[in-house]
C-alpha cells in the first residue's frame, strides 16, 4: 500500500510516498527505510521501485522528493545543494520517529546514485540510522570535480561566480542539464552512463513531468565543495552494504565507500548490471533487494 505524505523539514513542506507492507498492521512496530533519489530524479521513479519492493518484504519505506525538487517546497527550483539534500534525509528520518508503528531503534537509509553519497555523508553524523545501503552509488562532489586540472576546476567556479552576479542583478537562472536531454545529443562518443540515462530519464521507460533533467548552474560551487566520504573513517560505525554492477561505470565510487570505512561494510557485486541498469531491470533490481532485505533485516 502507498500513500502520499507530508513532512517538516524547517519551513518546507516535503513530499513523500510511504509504502506499507502488505498486511499492514498500524499496532505492531516495522523497521523505516528513507530511500534517497538519484541526482535529477524524483520518488516516482526508481527510489519509489526499490521503496516499493521493500515493502513487498515487511519494511516501511519512505520515498520523497528532495527540497527544492519534485512535489517538495523550496526555492530557488531545481537546485542540487549537497547540504541540503543531507538535511532532507535527517528530516525523513524526523519524520519516520513520529510514526507510533515505526522502531526508533530500527531505522536505516537507503541511496540510490547520487543519493548512494548522500546516505552515506548522511549516516556518517546521523546516529539514528543504524544501518545504511547503497546502489549504484556516486560521490556528487568527486564528480563535479571531476579529473581535470585544478586550473580547470577554478575556471568553472569563476563562470559558477559570475553567474551568480548576473543573477543578481536581473539575469534570468541559467539550467544545466543531467543526461543528454534528445537523441540527437547522443553520438558515438557518448559515454554509456550517458546513453543509459537518456534512455532512462527521457523516453517513457522512467520519463515523469517532476524529473525535468535541469538542474541549476549555479549549484555546481555547492557540488564541487561536498564530498560524500570525508567523515567515514572517523564516524560511519554503523553497517554498510554497497550495492553495484560489474559493469557499471560509476564503480569505483562504492570501492572508495568500501575502502574508507573502518565498520561493518560489504560490497556486493551484480554481475552484467550497468550503473542505471539497477534502477528497473528485474533480473537486477531483484537481486539487489534480495540482498537489501537479508542486510536490514540483521542490522535493524
Amino acid at each position: 500500500m502507498k500513500k502520499s505524505v507530508k513532512f517538516k523539514n524547517g519551513y518546507l513542506k516535503m513530499a513523500g510516498n510511504l509504502y506499507l507492507p502488505e498486511g499492514f498492521d498500524e499496532s505492531k512496530k516495522y523497521s523505516g527505510i528513507v530511500v534517497i533519489h538519484p541526482g535529477g530524479g524524483v520518488k516516482e521513479q526508481t527510489a519509489g521501485t526499490y521503496a516499493q519492493k521493500l515493502s513487498d518484504n515487511g519494511i516501511v519505506a519512505l520515498a520523497f522528493d528532495a527540497s527544492h525538487q519534485g512535489e517538495s517546497d523550496g526555492e530557488p527550483r531545481l537546485l542540487e545543494d549537497p547540504n541540503a539534500r543531507v538535511e532532507d534525509v535527517r528530516c525523513a528520518v524526523d519524520y519516520l520517529t513520529t510514526l507510533p508503528y515505526i522502531d526508533q531503534e530500527k531505522i536505516g537509509a537507503l541511496g540510490i546514485c547520487a543519493g548512494g553519497g548522500y546516505a552515506v555523508a548522511a549516516a556518517s553524523t546521523e546516529r539514528r540510522i543504524k544501518a545504511v545501503a547503497t546502489v549504484s552509488a556516486v560521490d556528487i562532489g568527486a564528480m563535479f570535480r571531476g579529473e581535470g586540472s585544478i586550473e580547470t576546476q577554478l575556471q568553472t567556479l569563476e563562470a559558477v561566480a559570475k553567474q551568480r552576479t548576473a543573477e543578481a542583478n536581473g539575469t534570468d537562472a541559467h539550467f544545466l542539464t543531467y543526461a543528454p536531454d534528445t537523441l540527437e545529443e547522443i553520438d558515438e562518443n557518448t559515454p554509456v552512463l550517458m546513453r543509459e540515462a537518456f534512455d532512462y530519464y527521457r523516453t517513457p521507460r522512467a520519463q515523469h513531468p517532476n524529473s525535468p533533467n535541469r538542474f541549476l548552474f549555479t549549484s555546481v560551487d555547492k557540488l564541487m565543495a561536498f564530498s560524500a566520504s570525508s567523515q567515514i573513517s572517523t564516524y560511519l560505525t554503523q553497517p554498510m552494504l554497497l550495492i553495484v554492477g560489474t559493469e557499471a561505470d560509476t564503480r569505483g565510487y562504492s570501492k572508495q565507500f568500501h575502502e574508507s570505512s573502518n565498520g561493518p561494510k560489504e560490497l556486493f557485486w551484480v554481475e552484467g548490471a550497468t550503473h542505471i541498469a539497477m534502477y528497473d531491470i528485474p533480473e537486477y533490481v531483484d537481486q539487489a533487494v534480495t540482498k537489501l532485505t537479508e542486510f536490514f533485516g540483521k542490522n535493524l
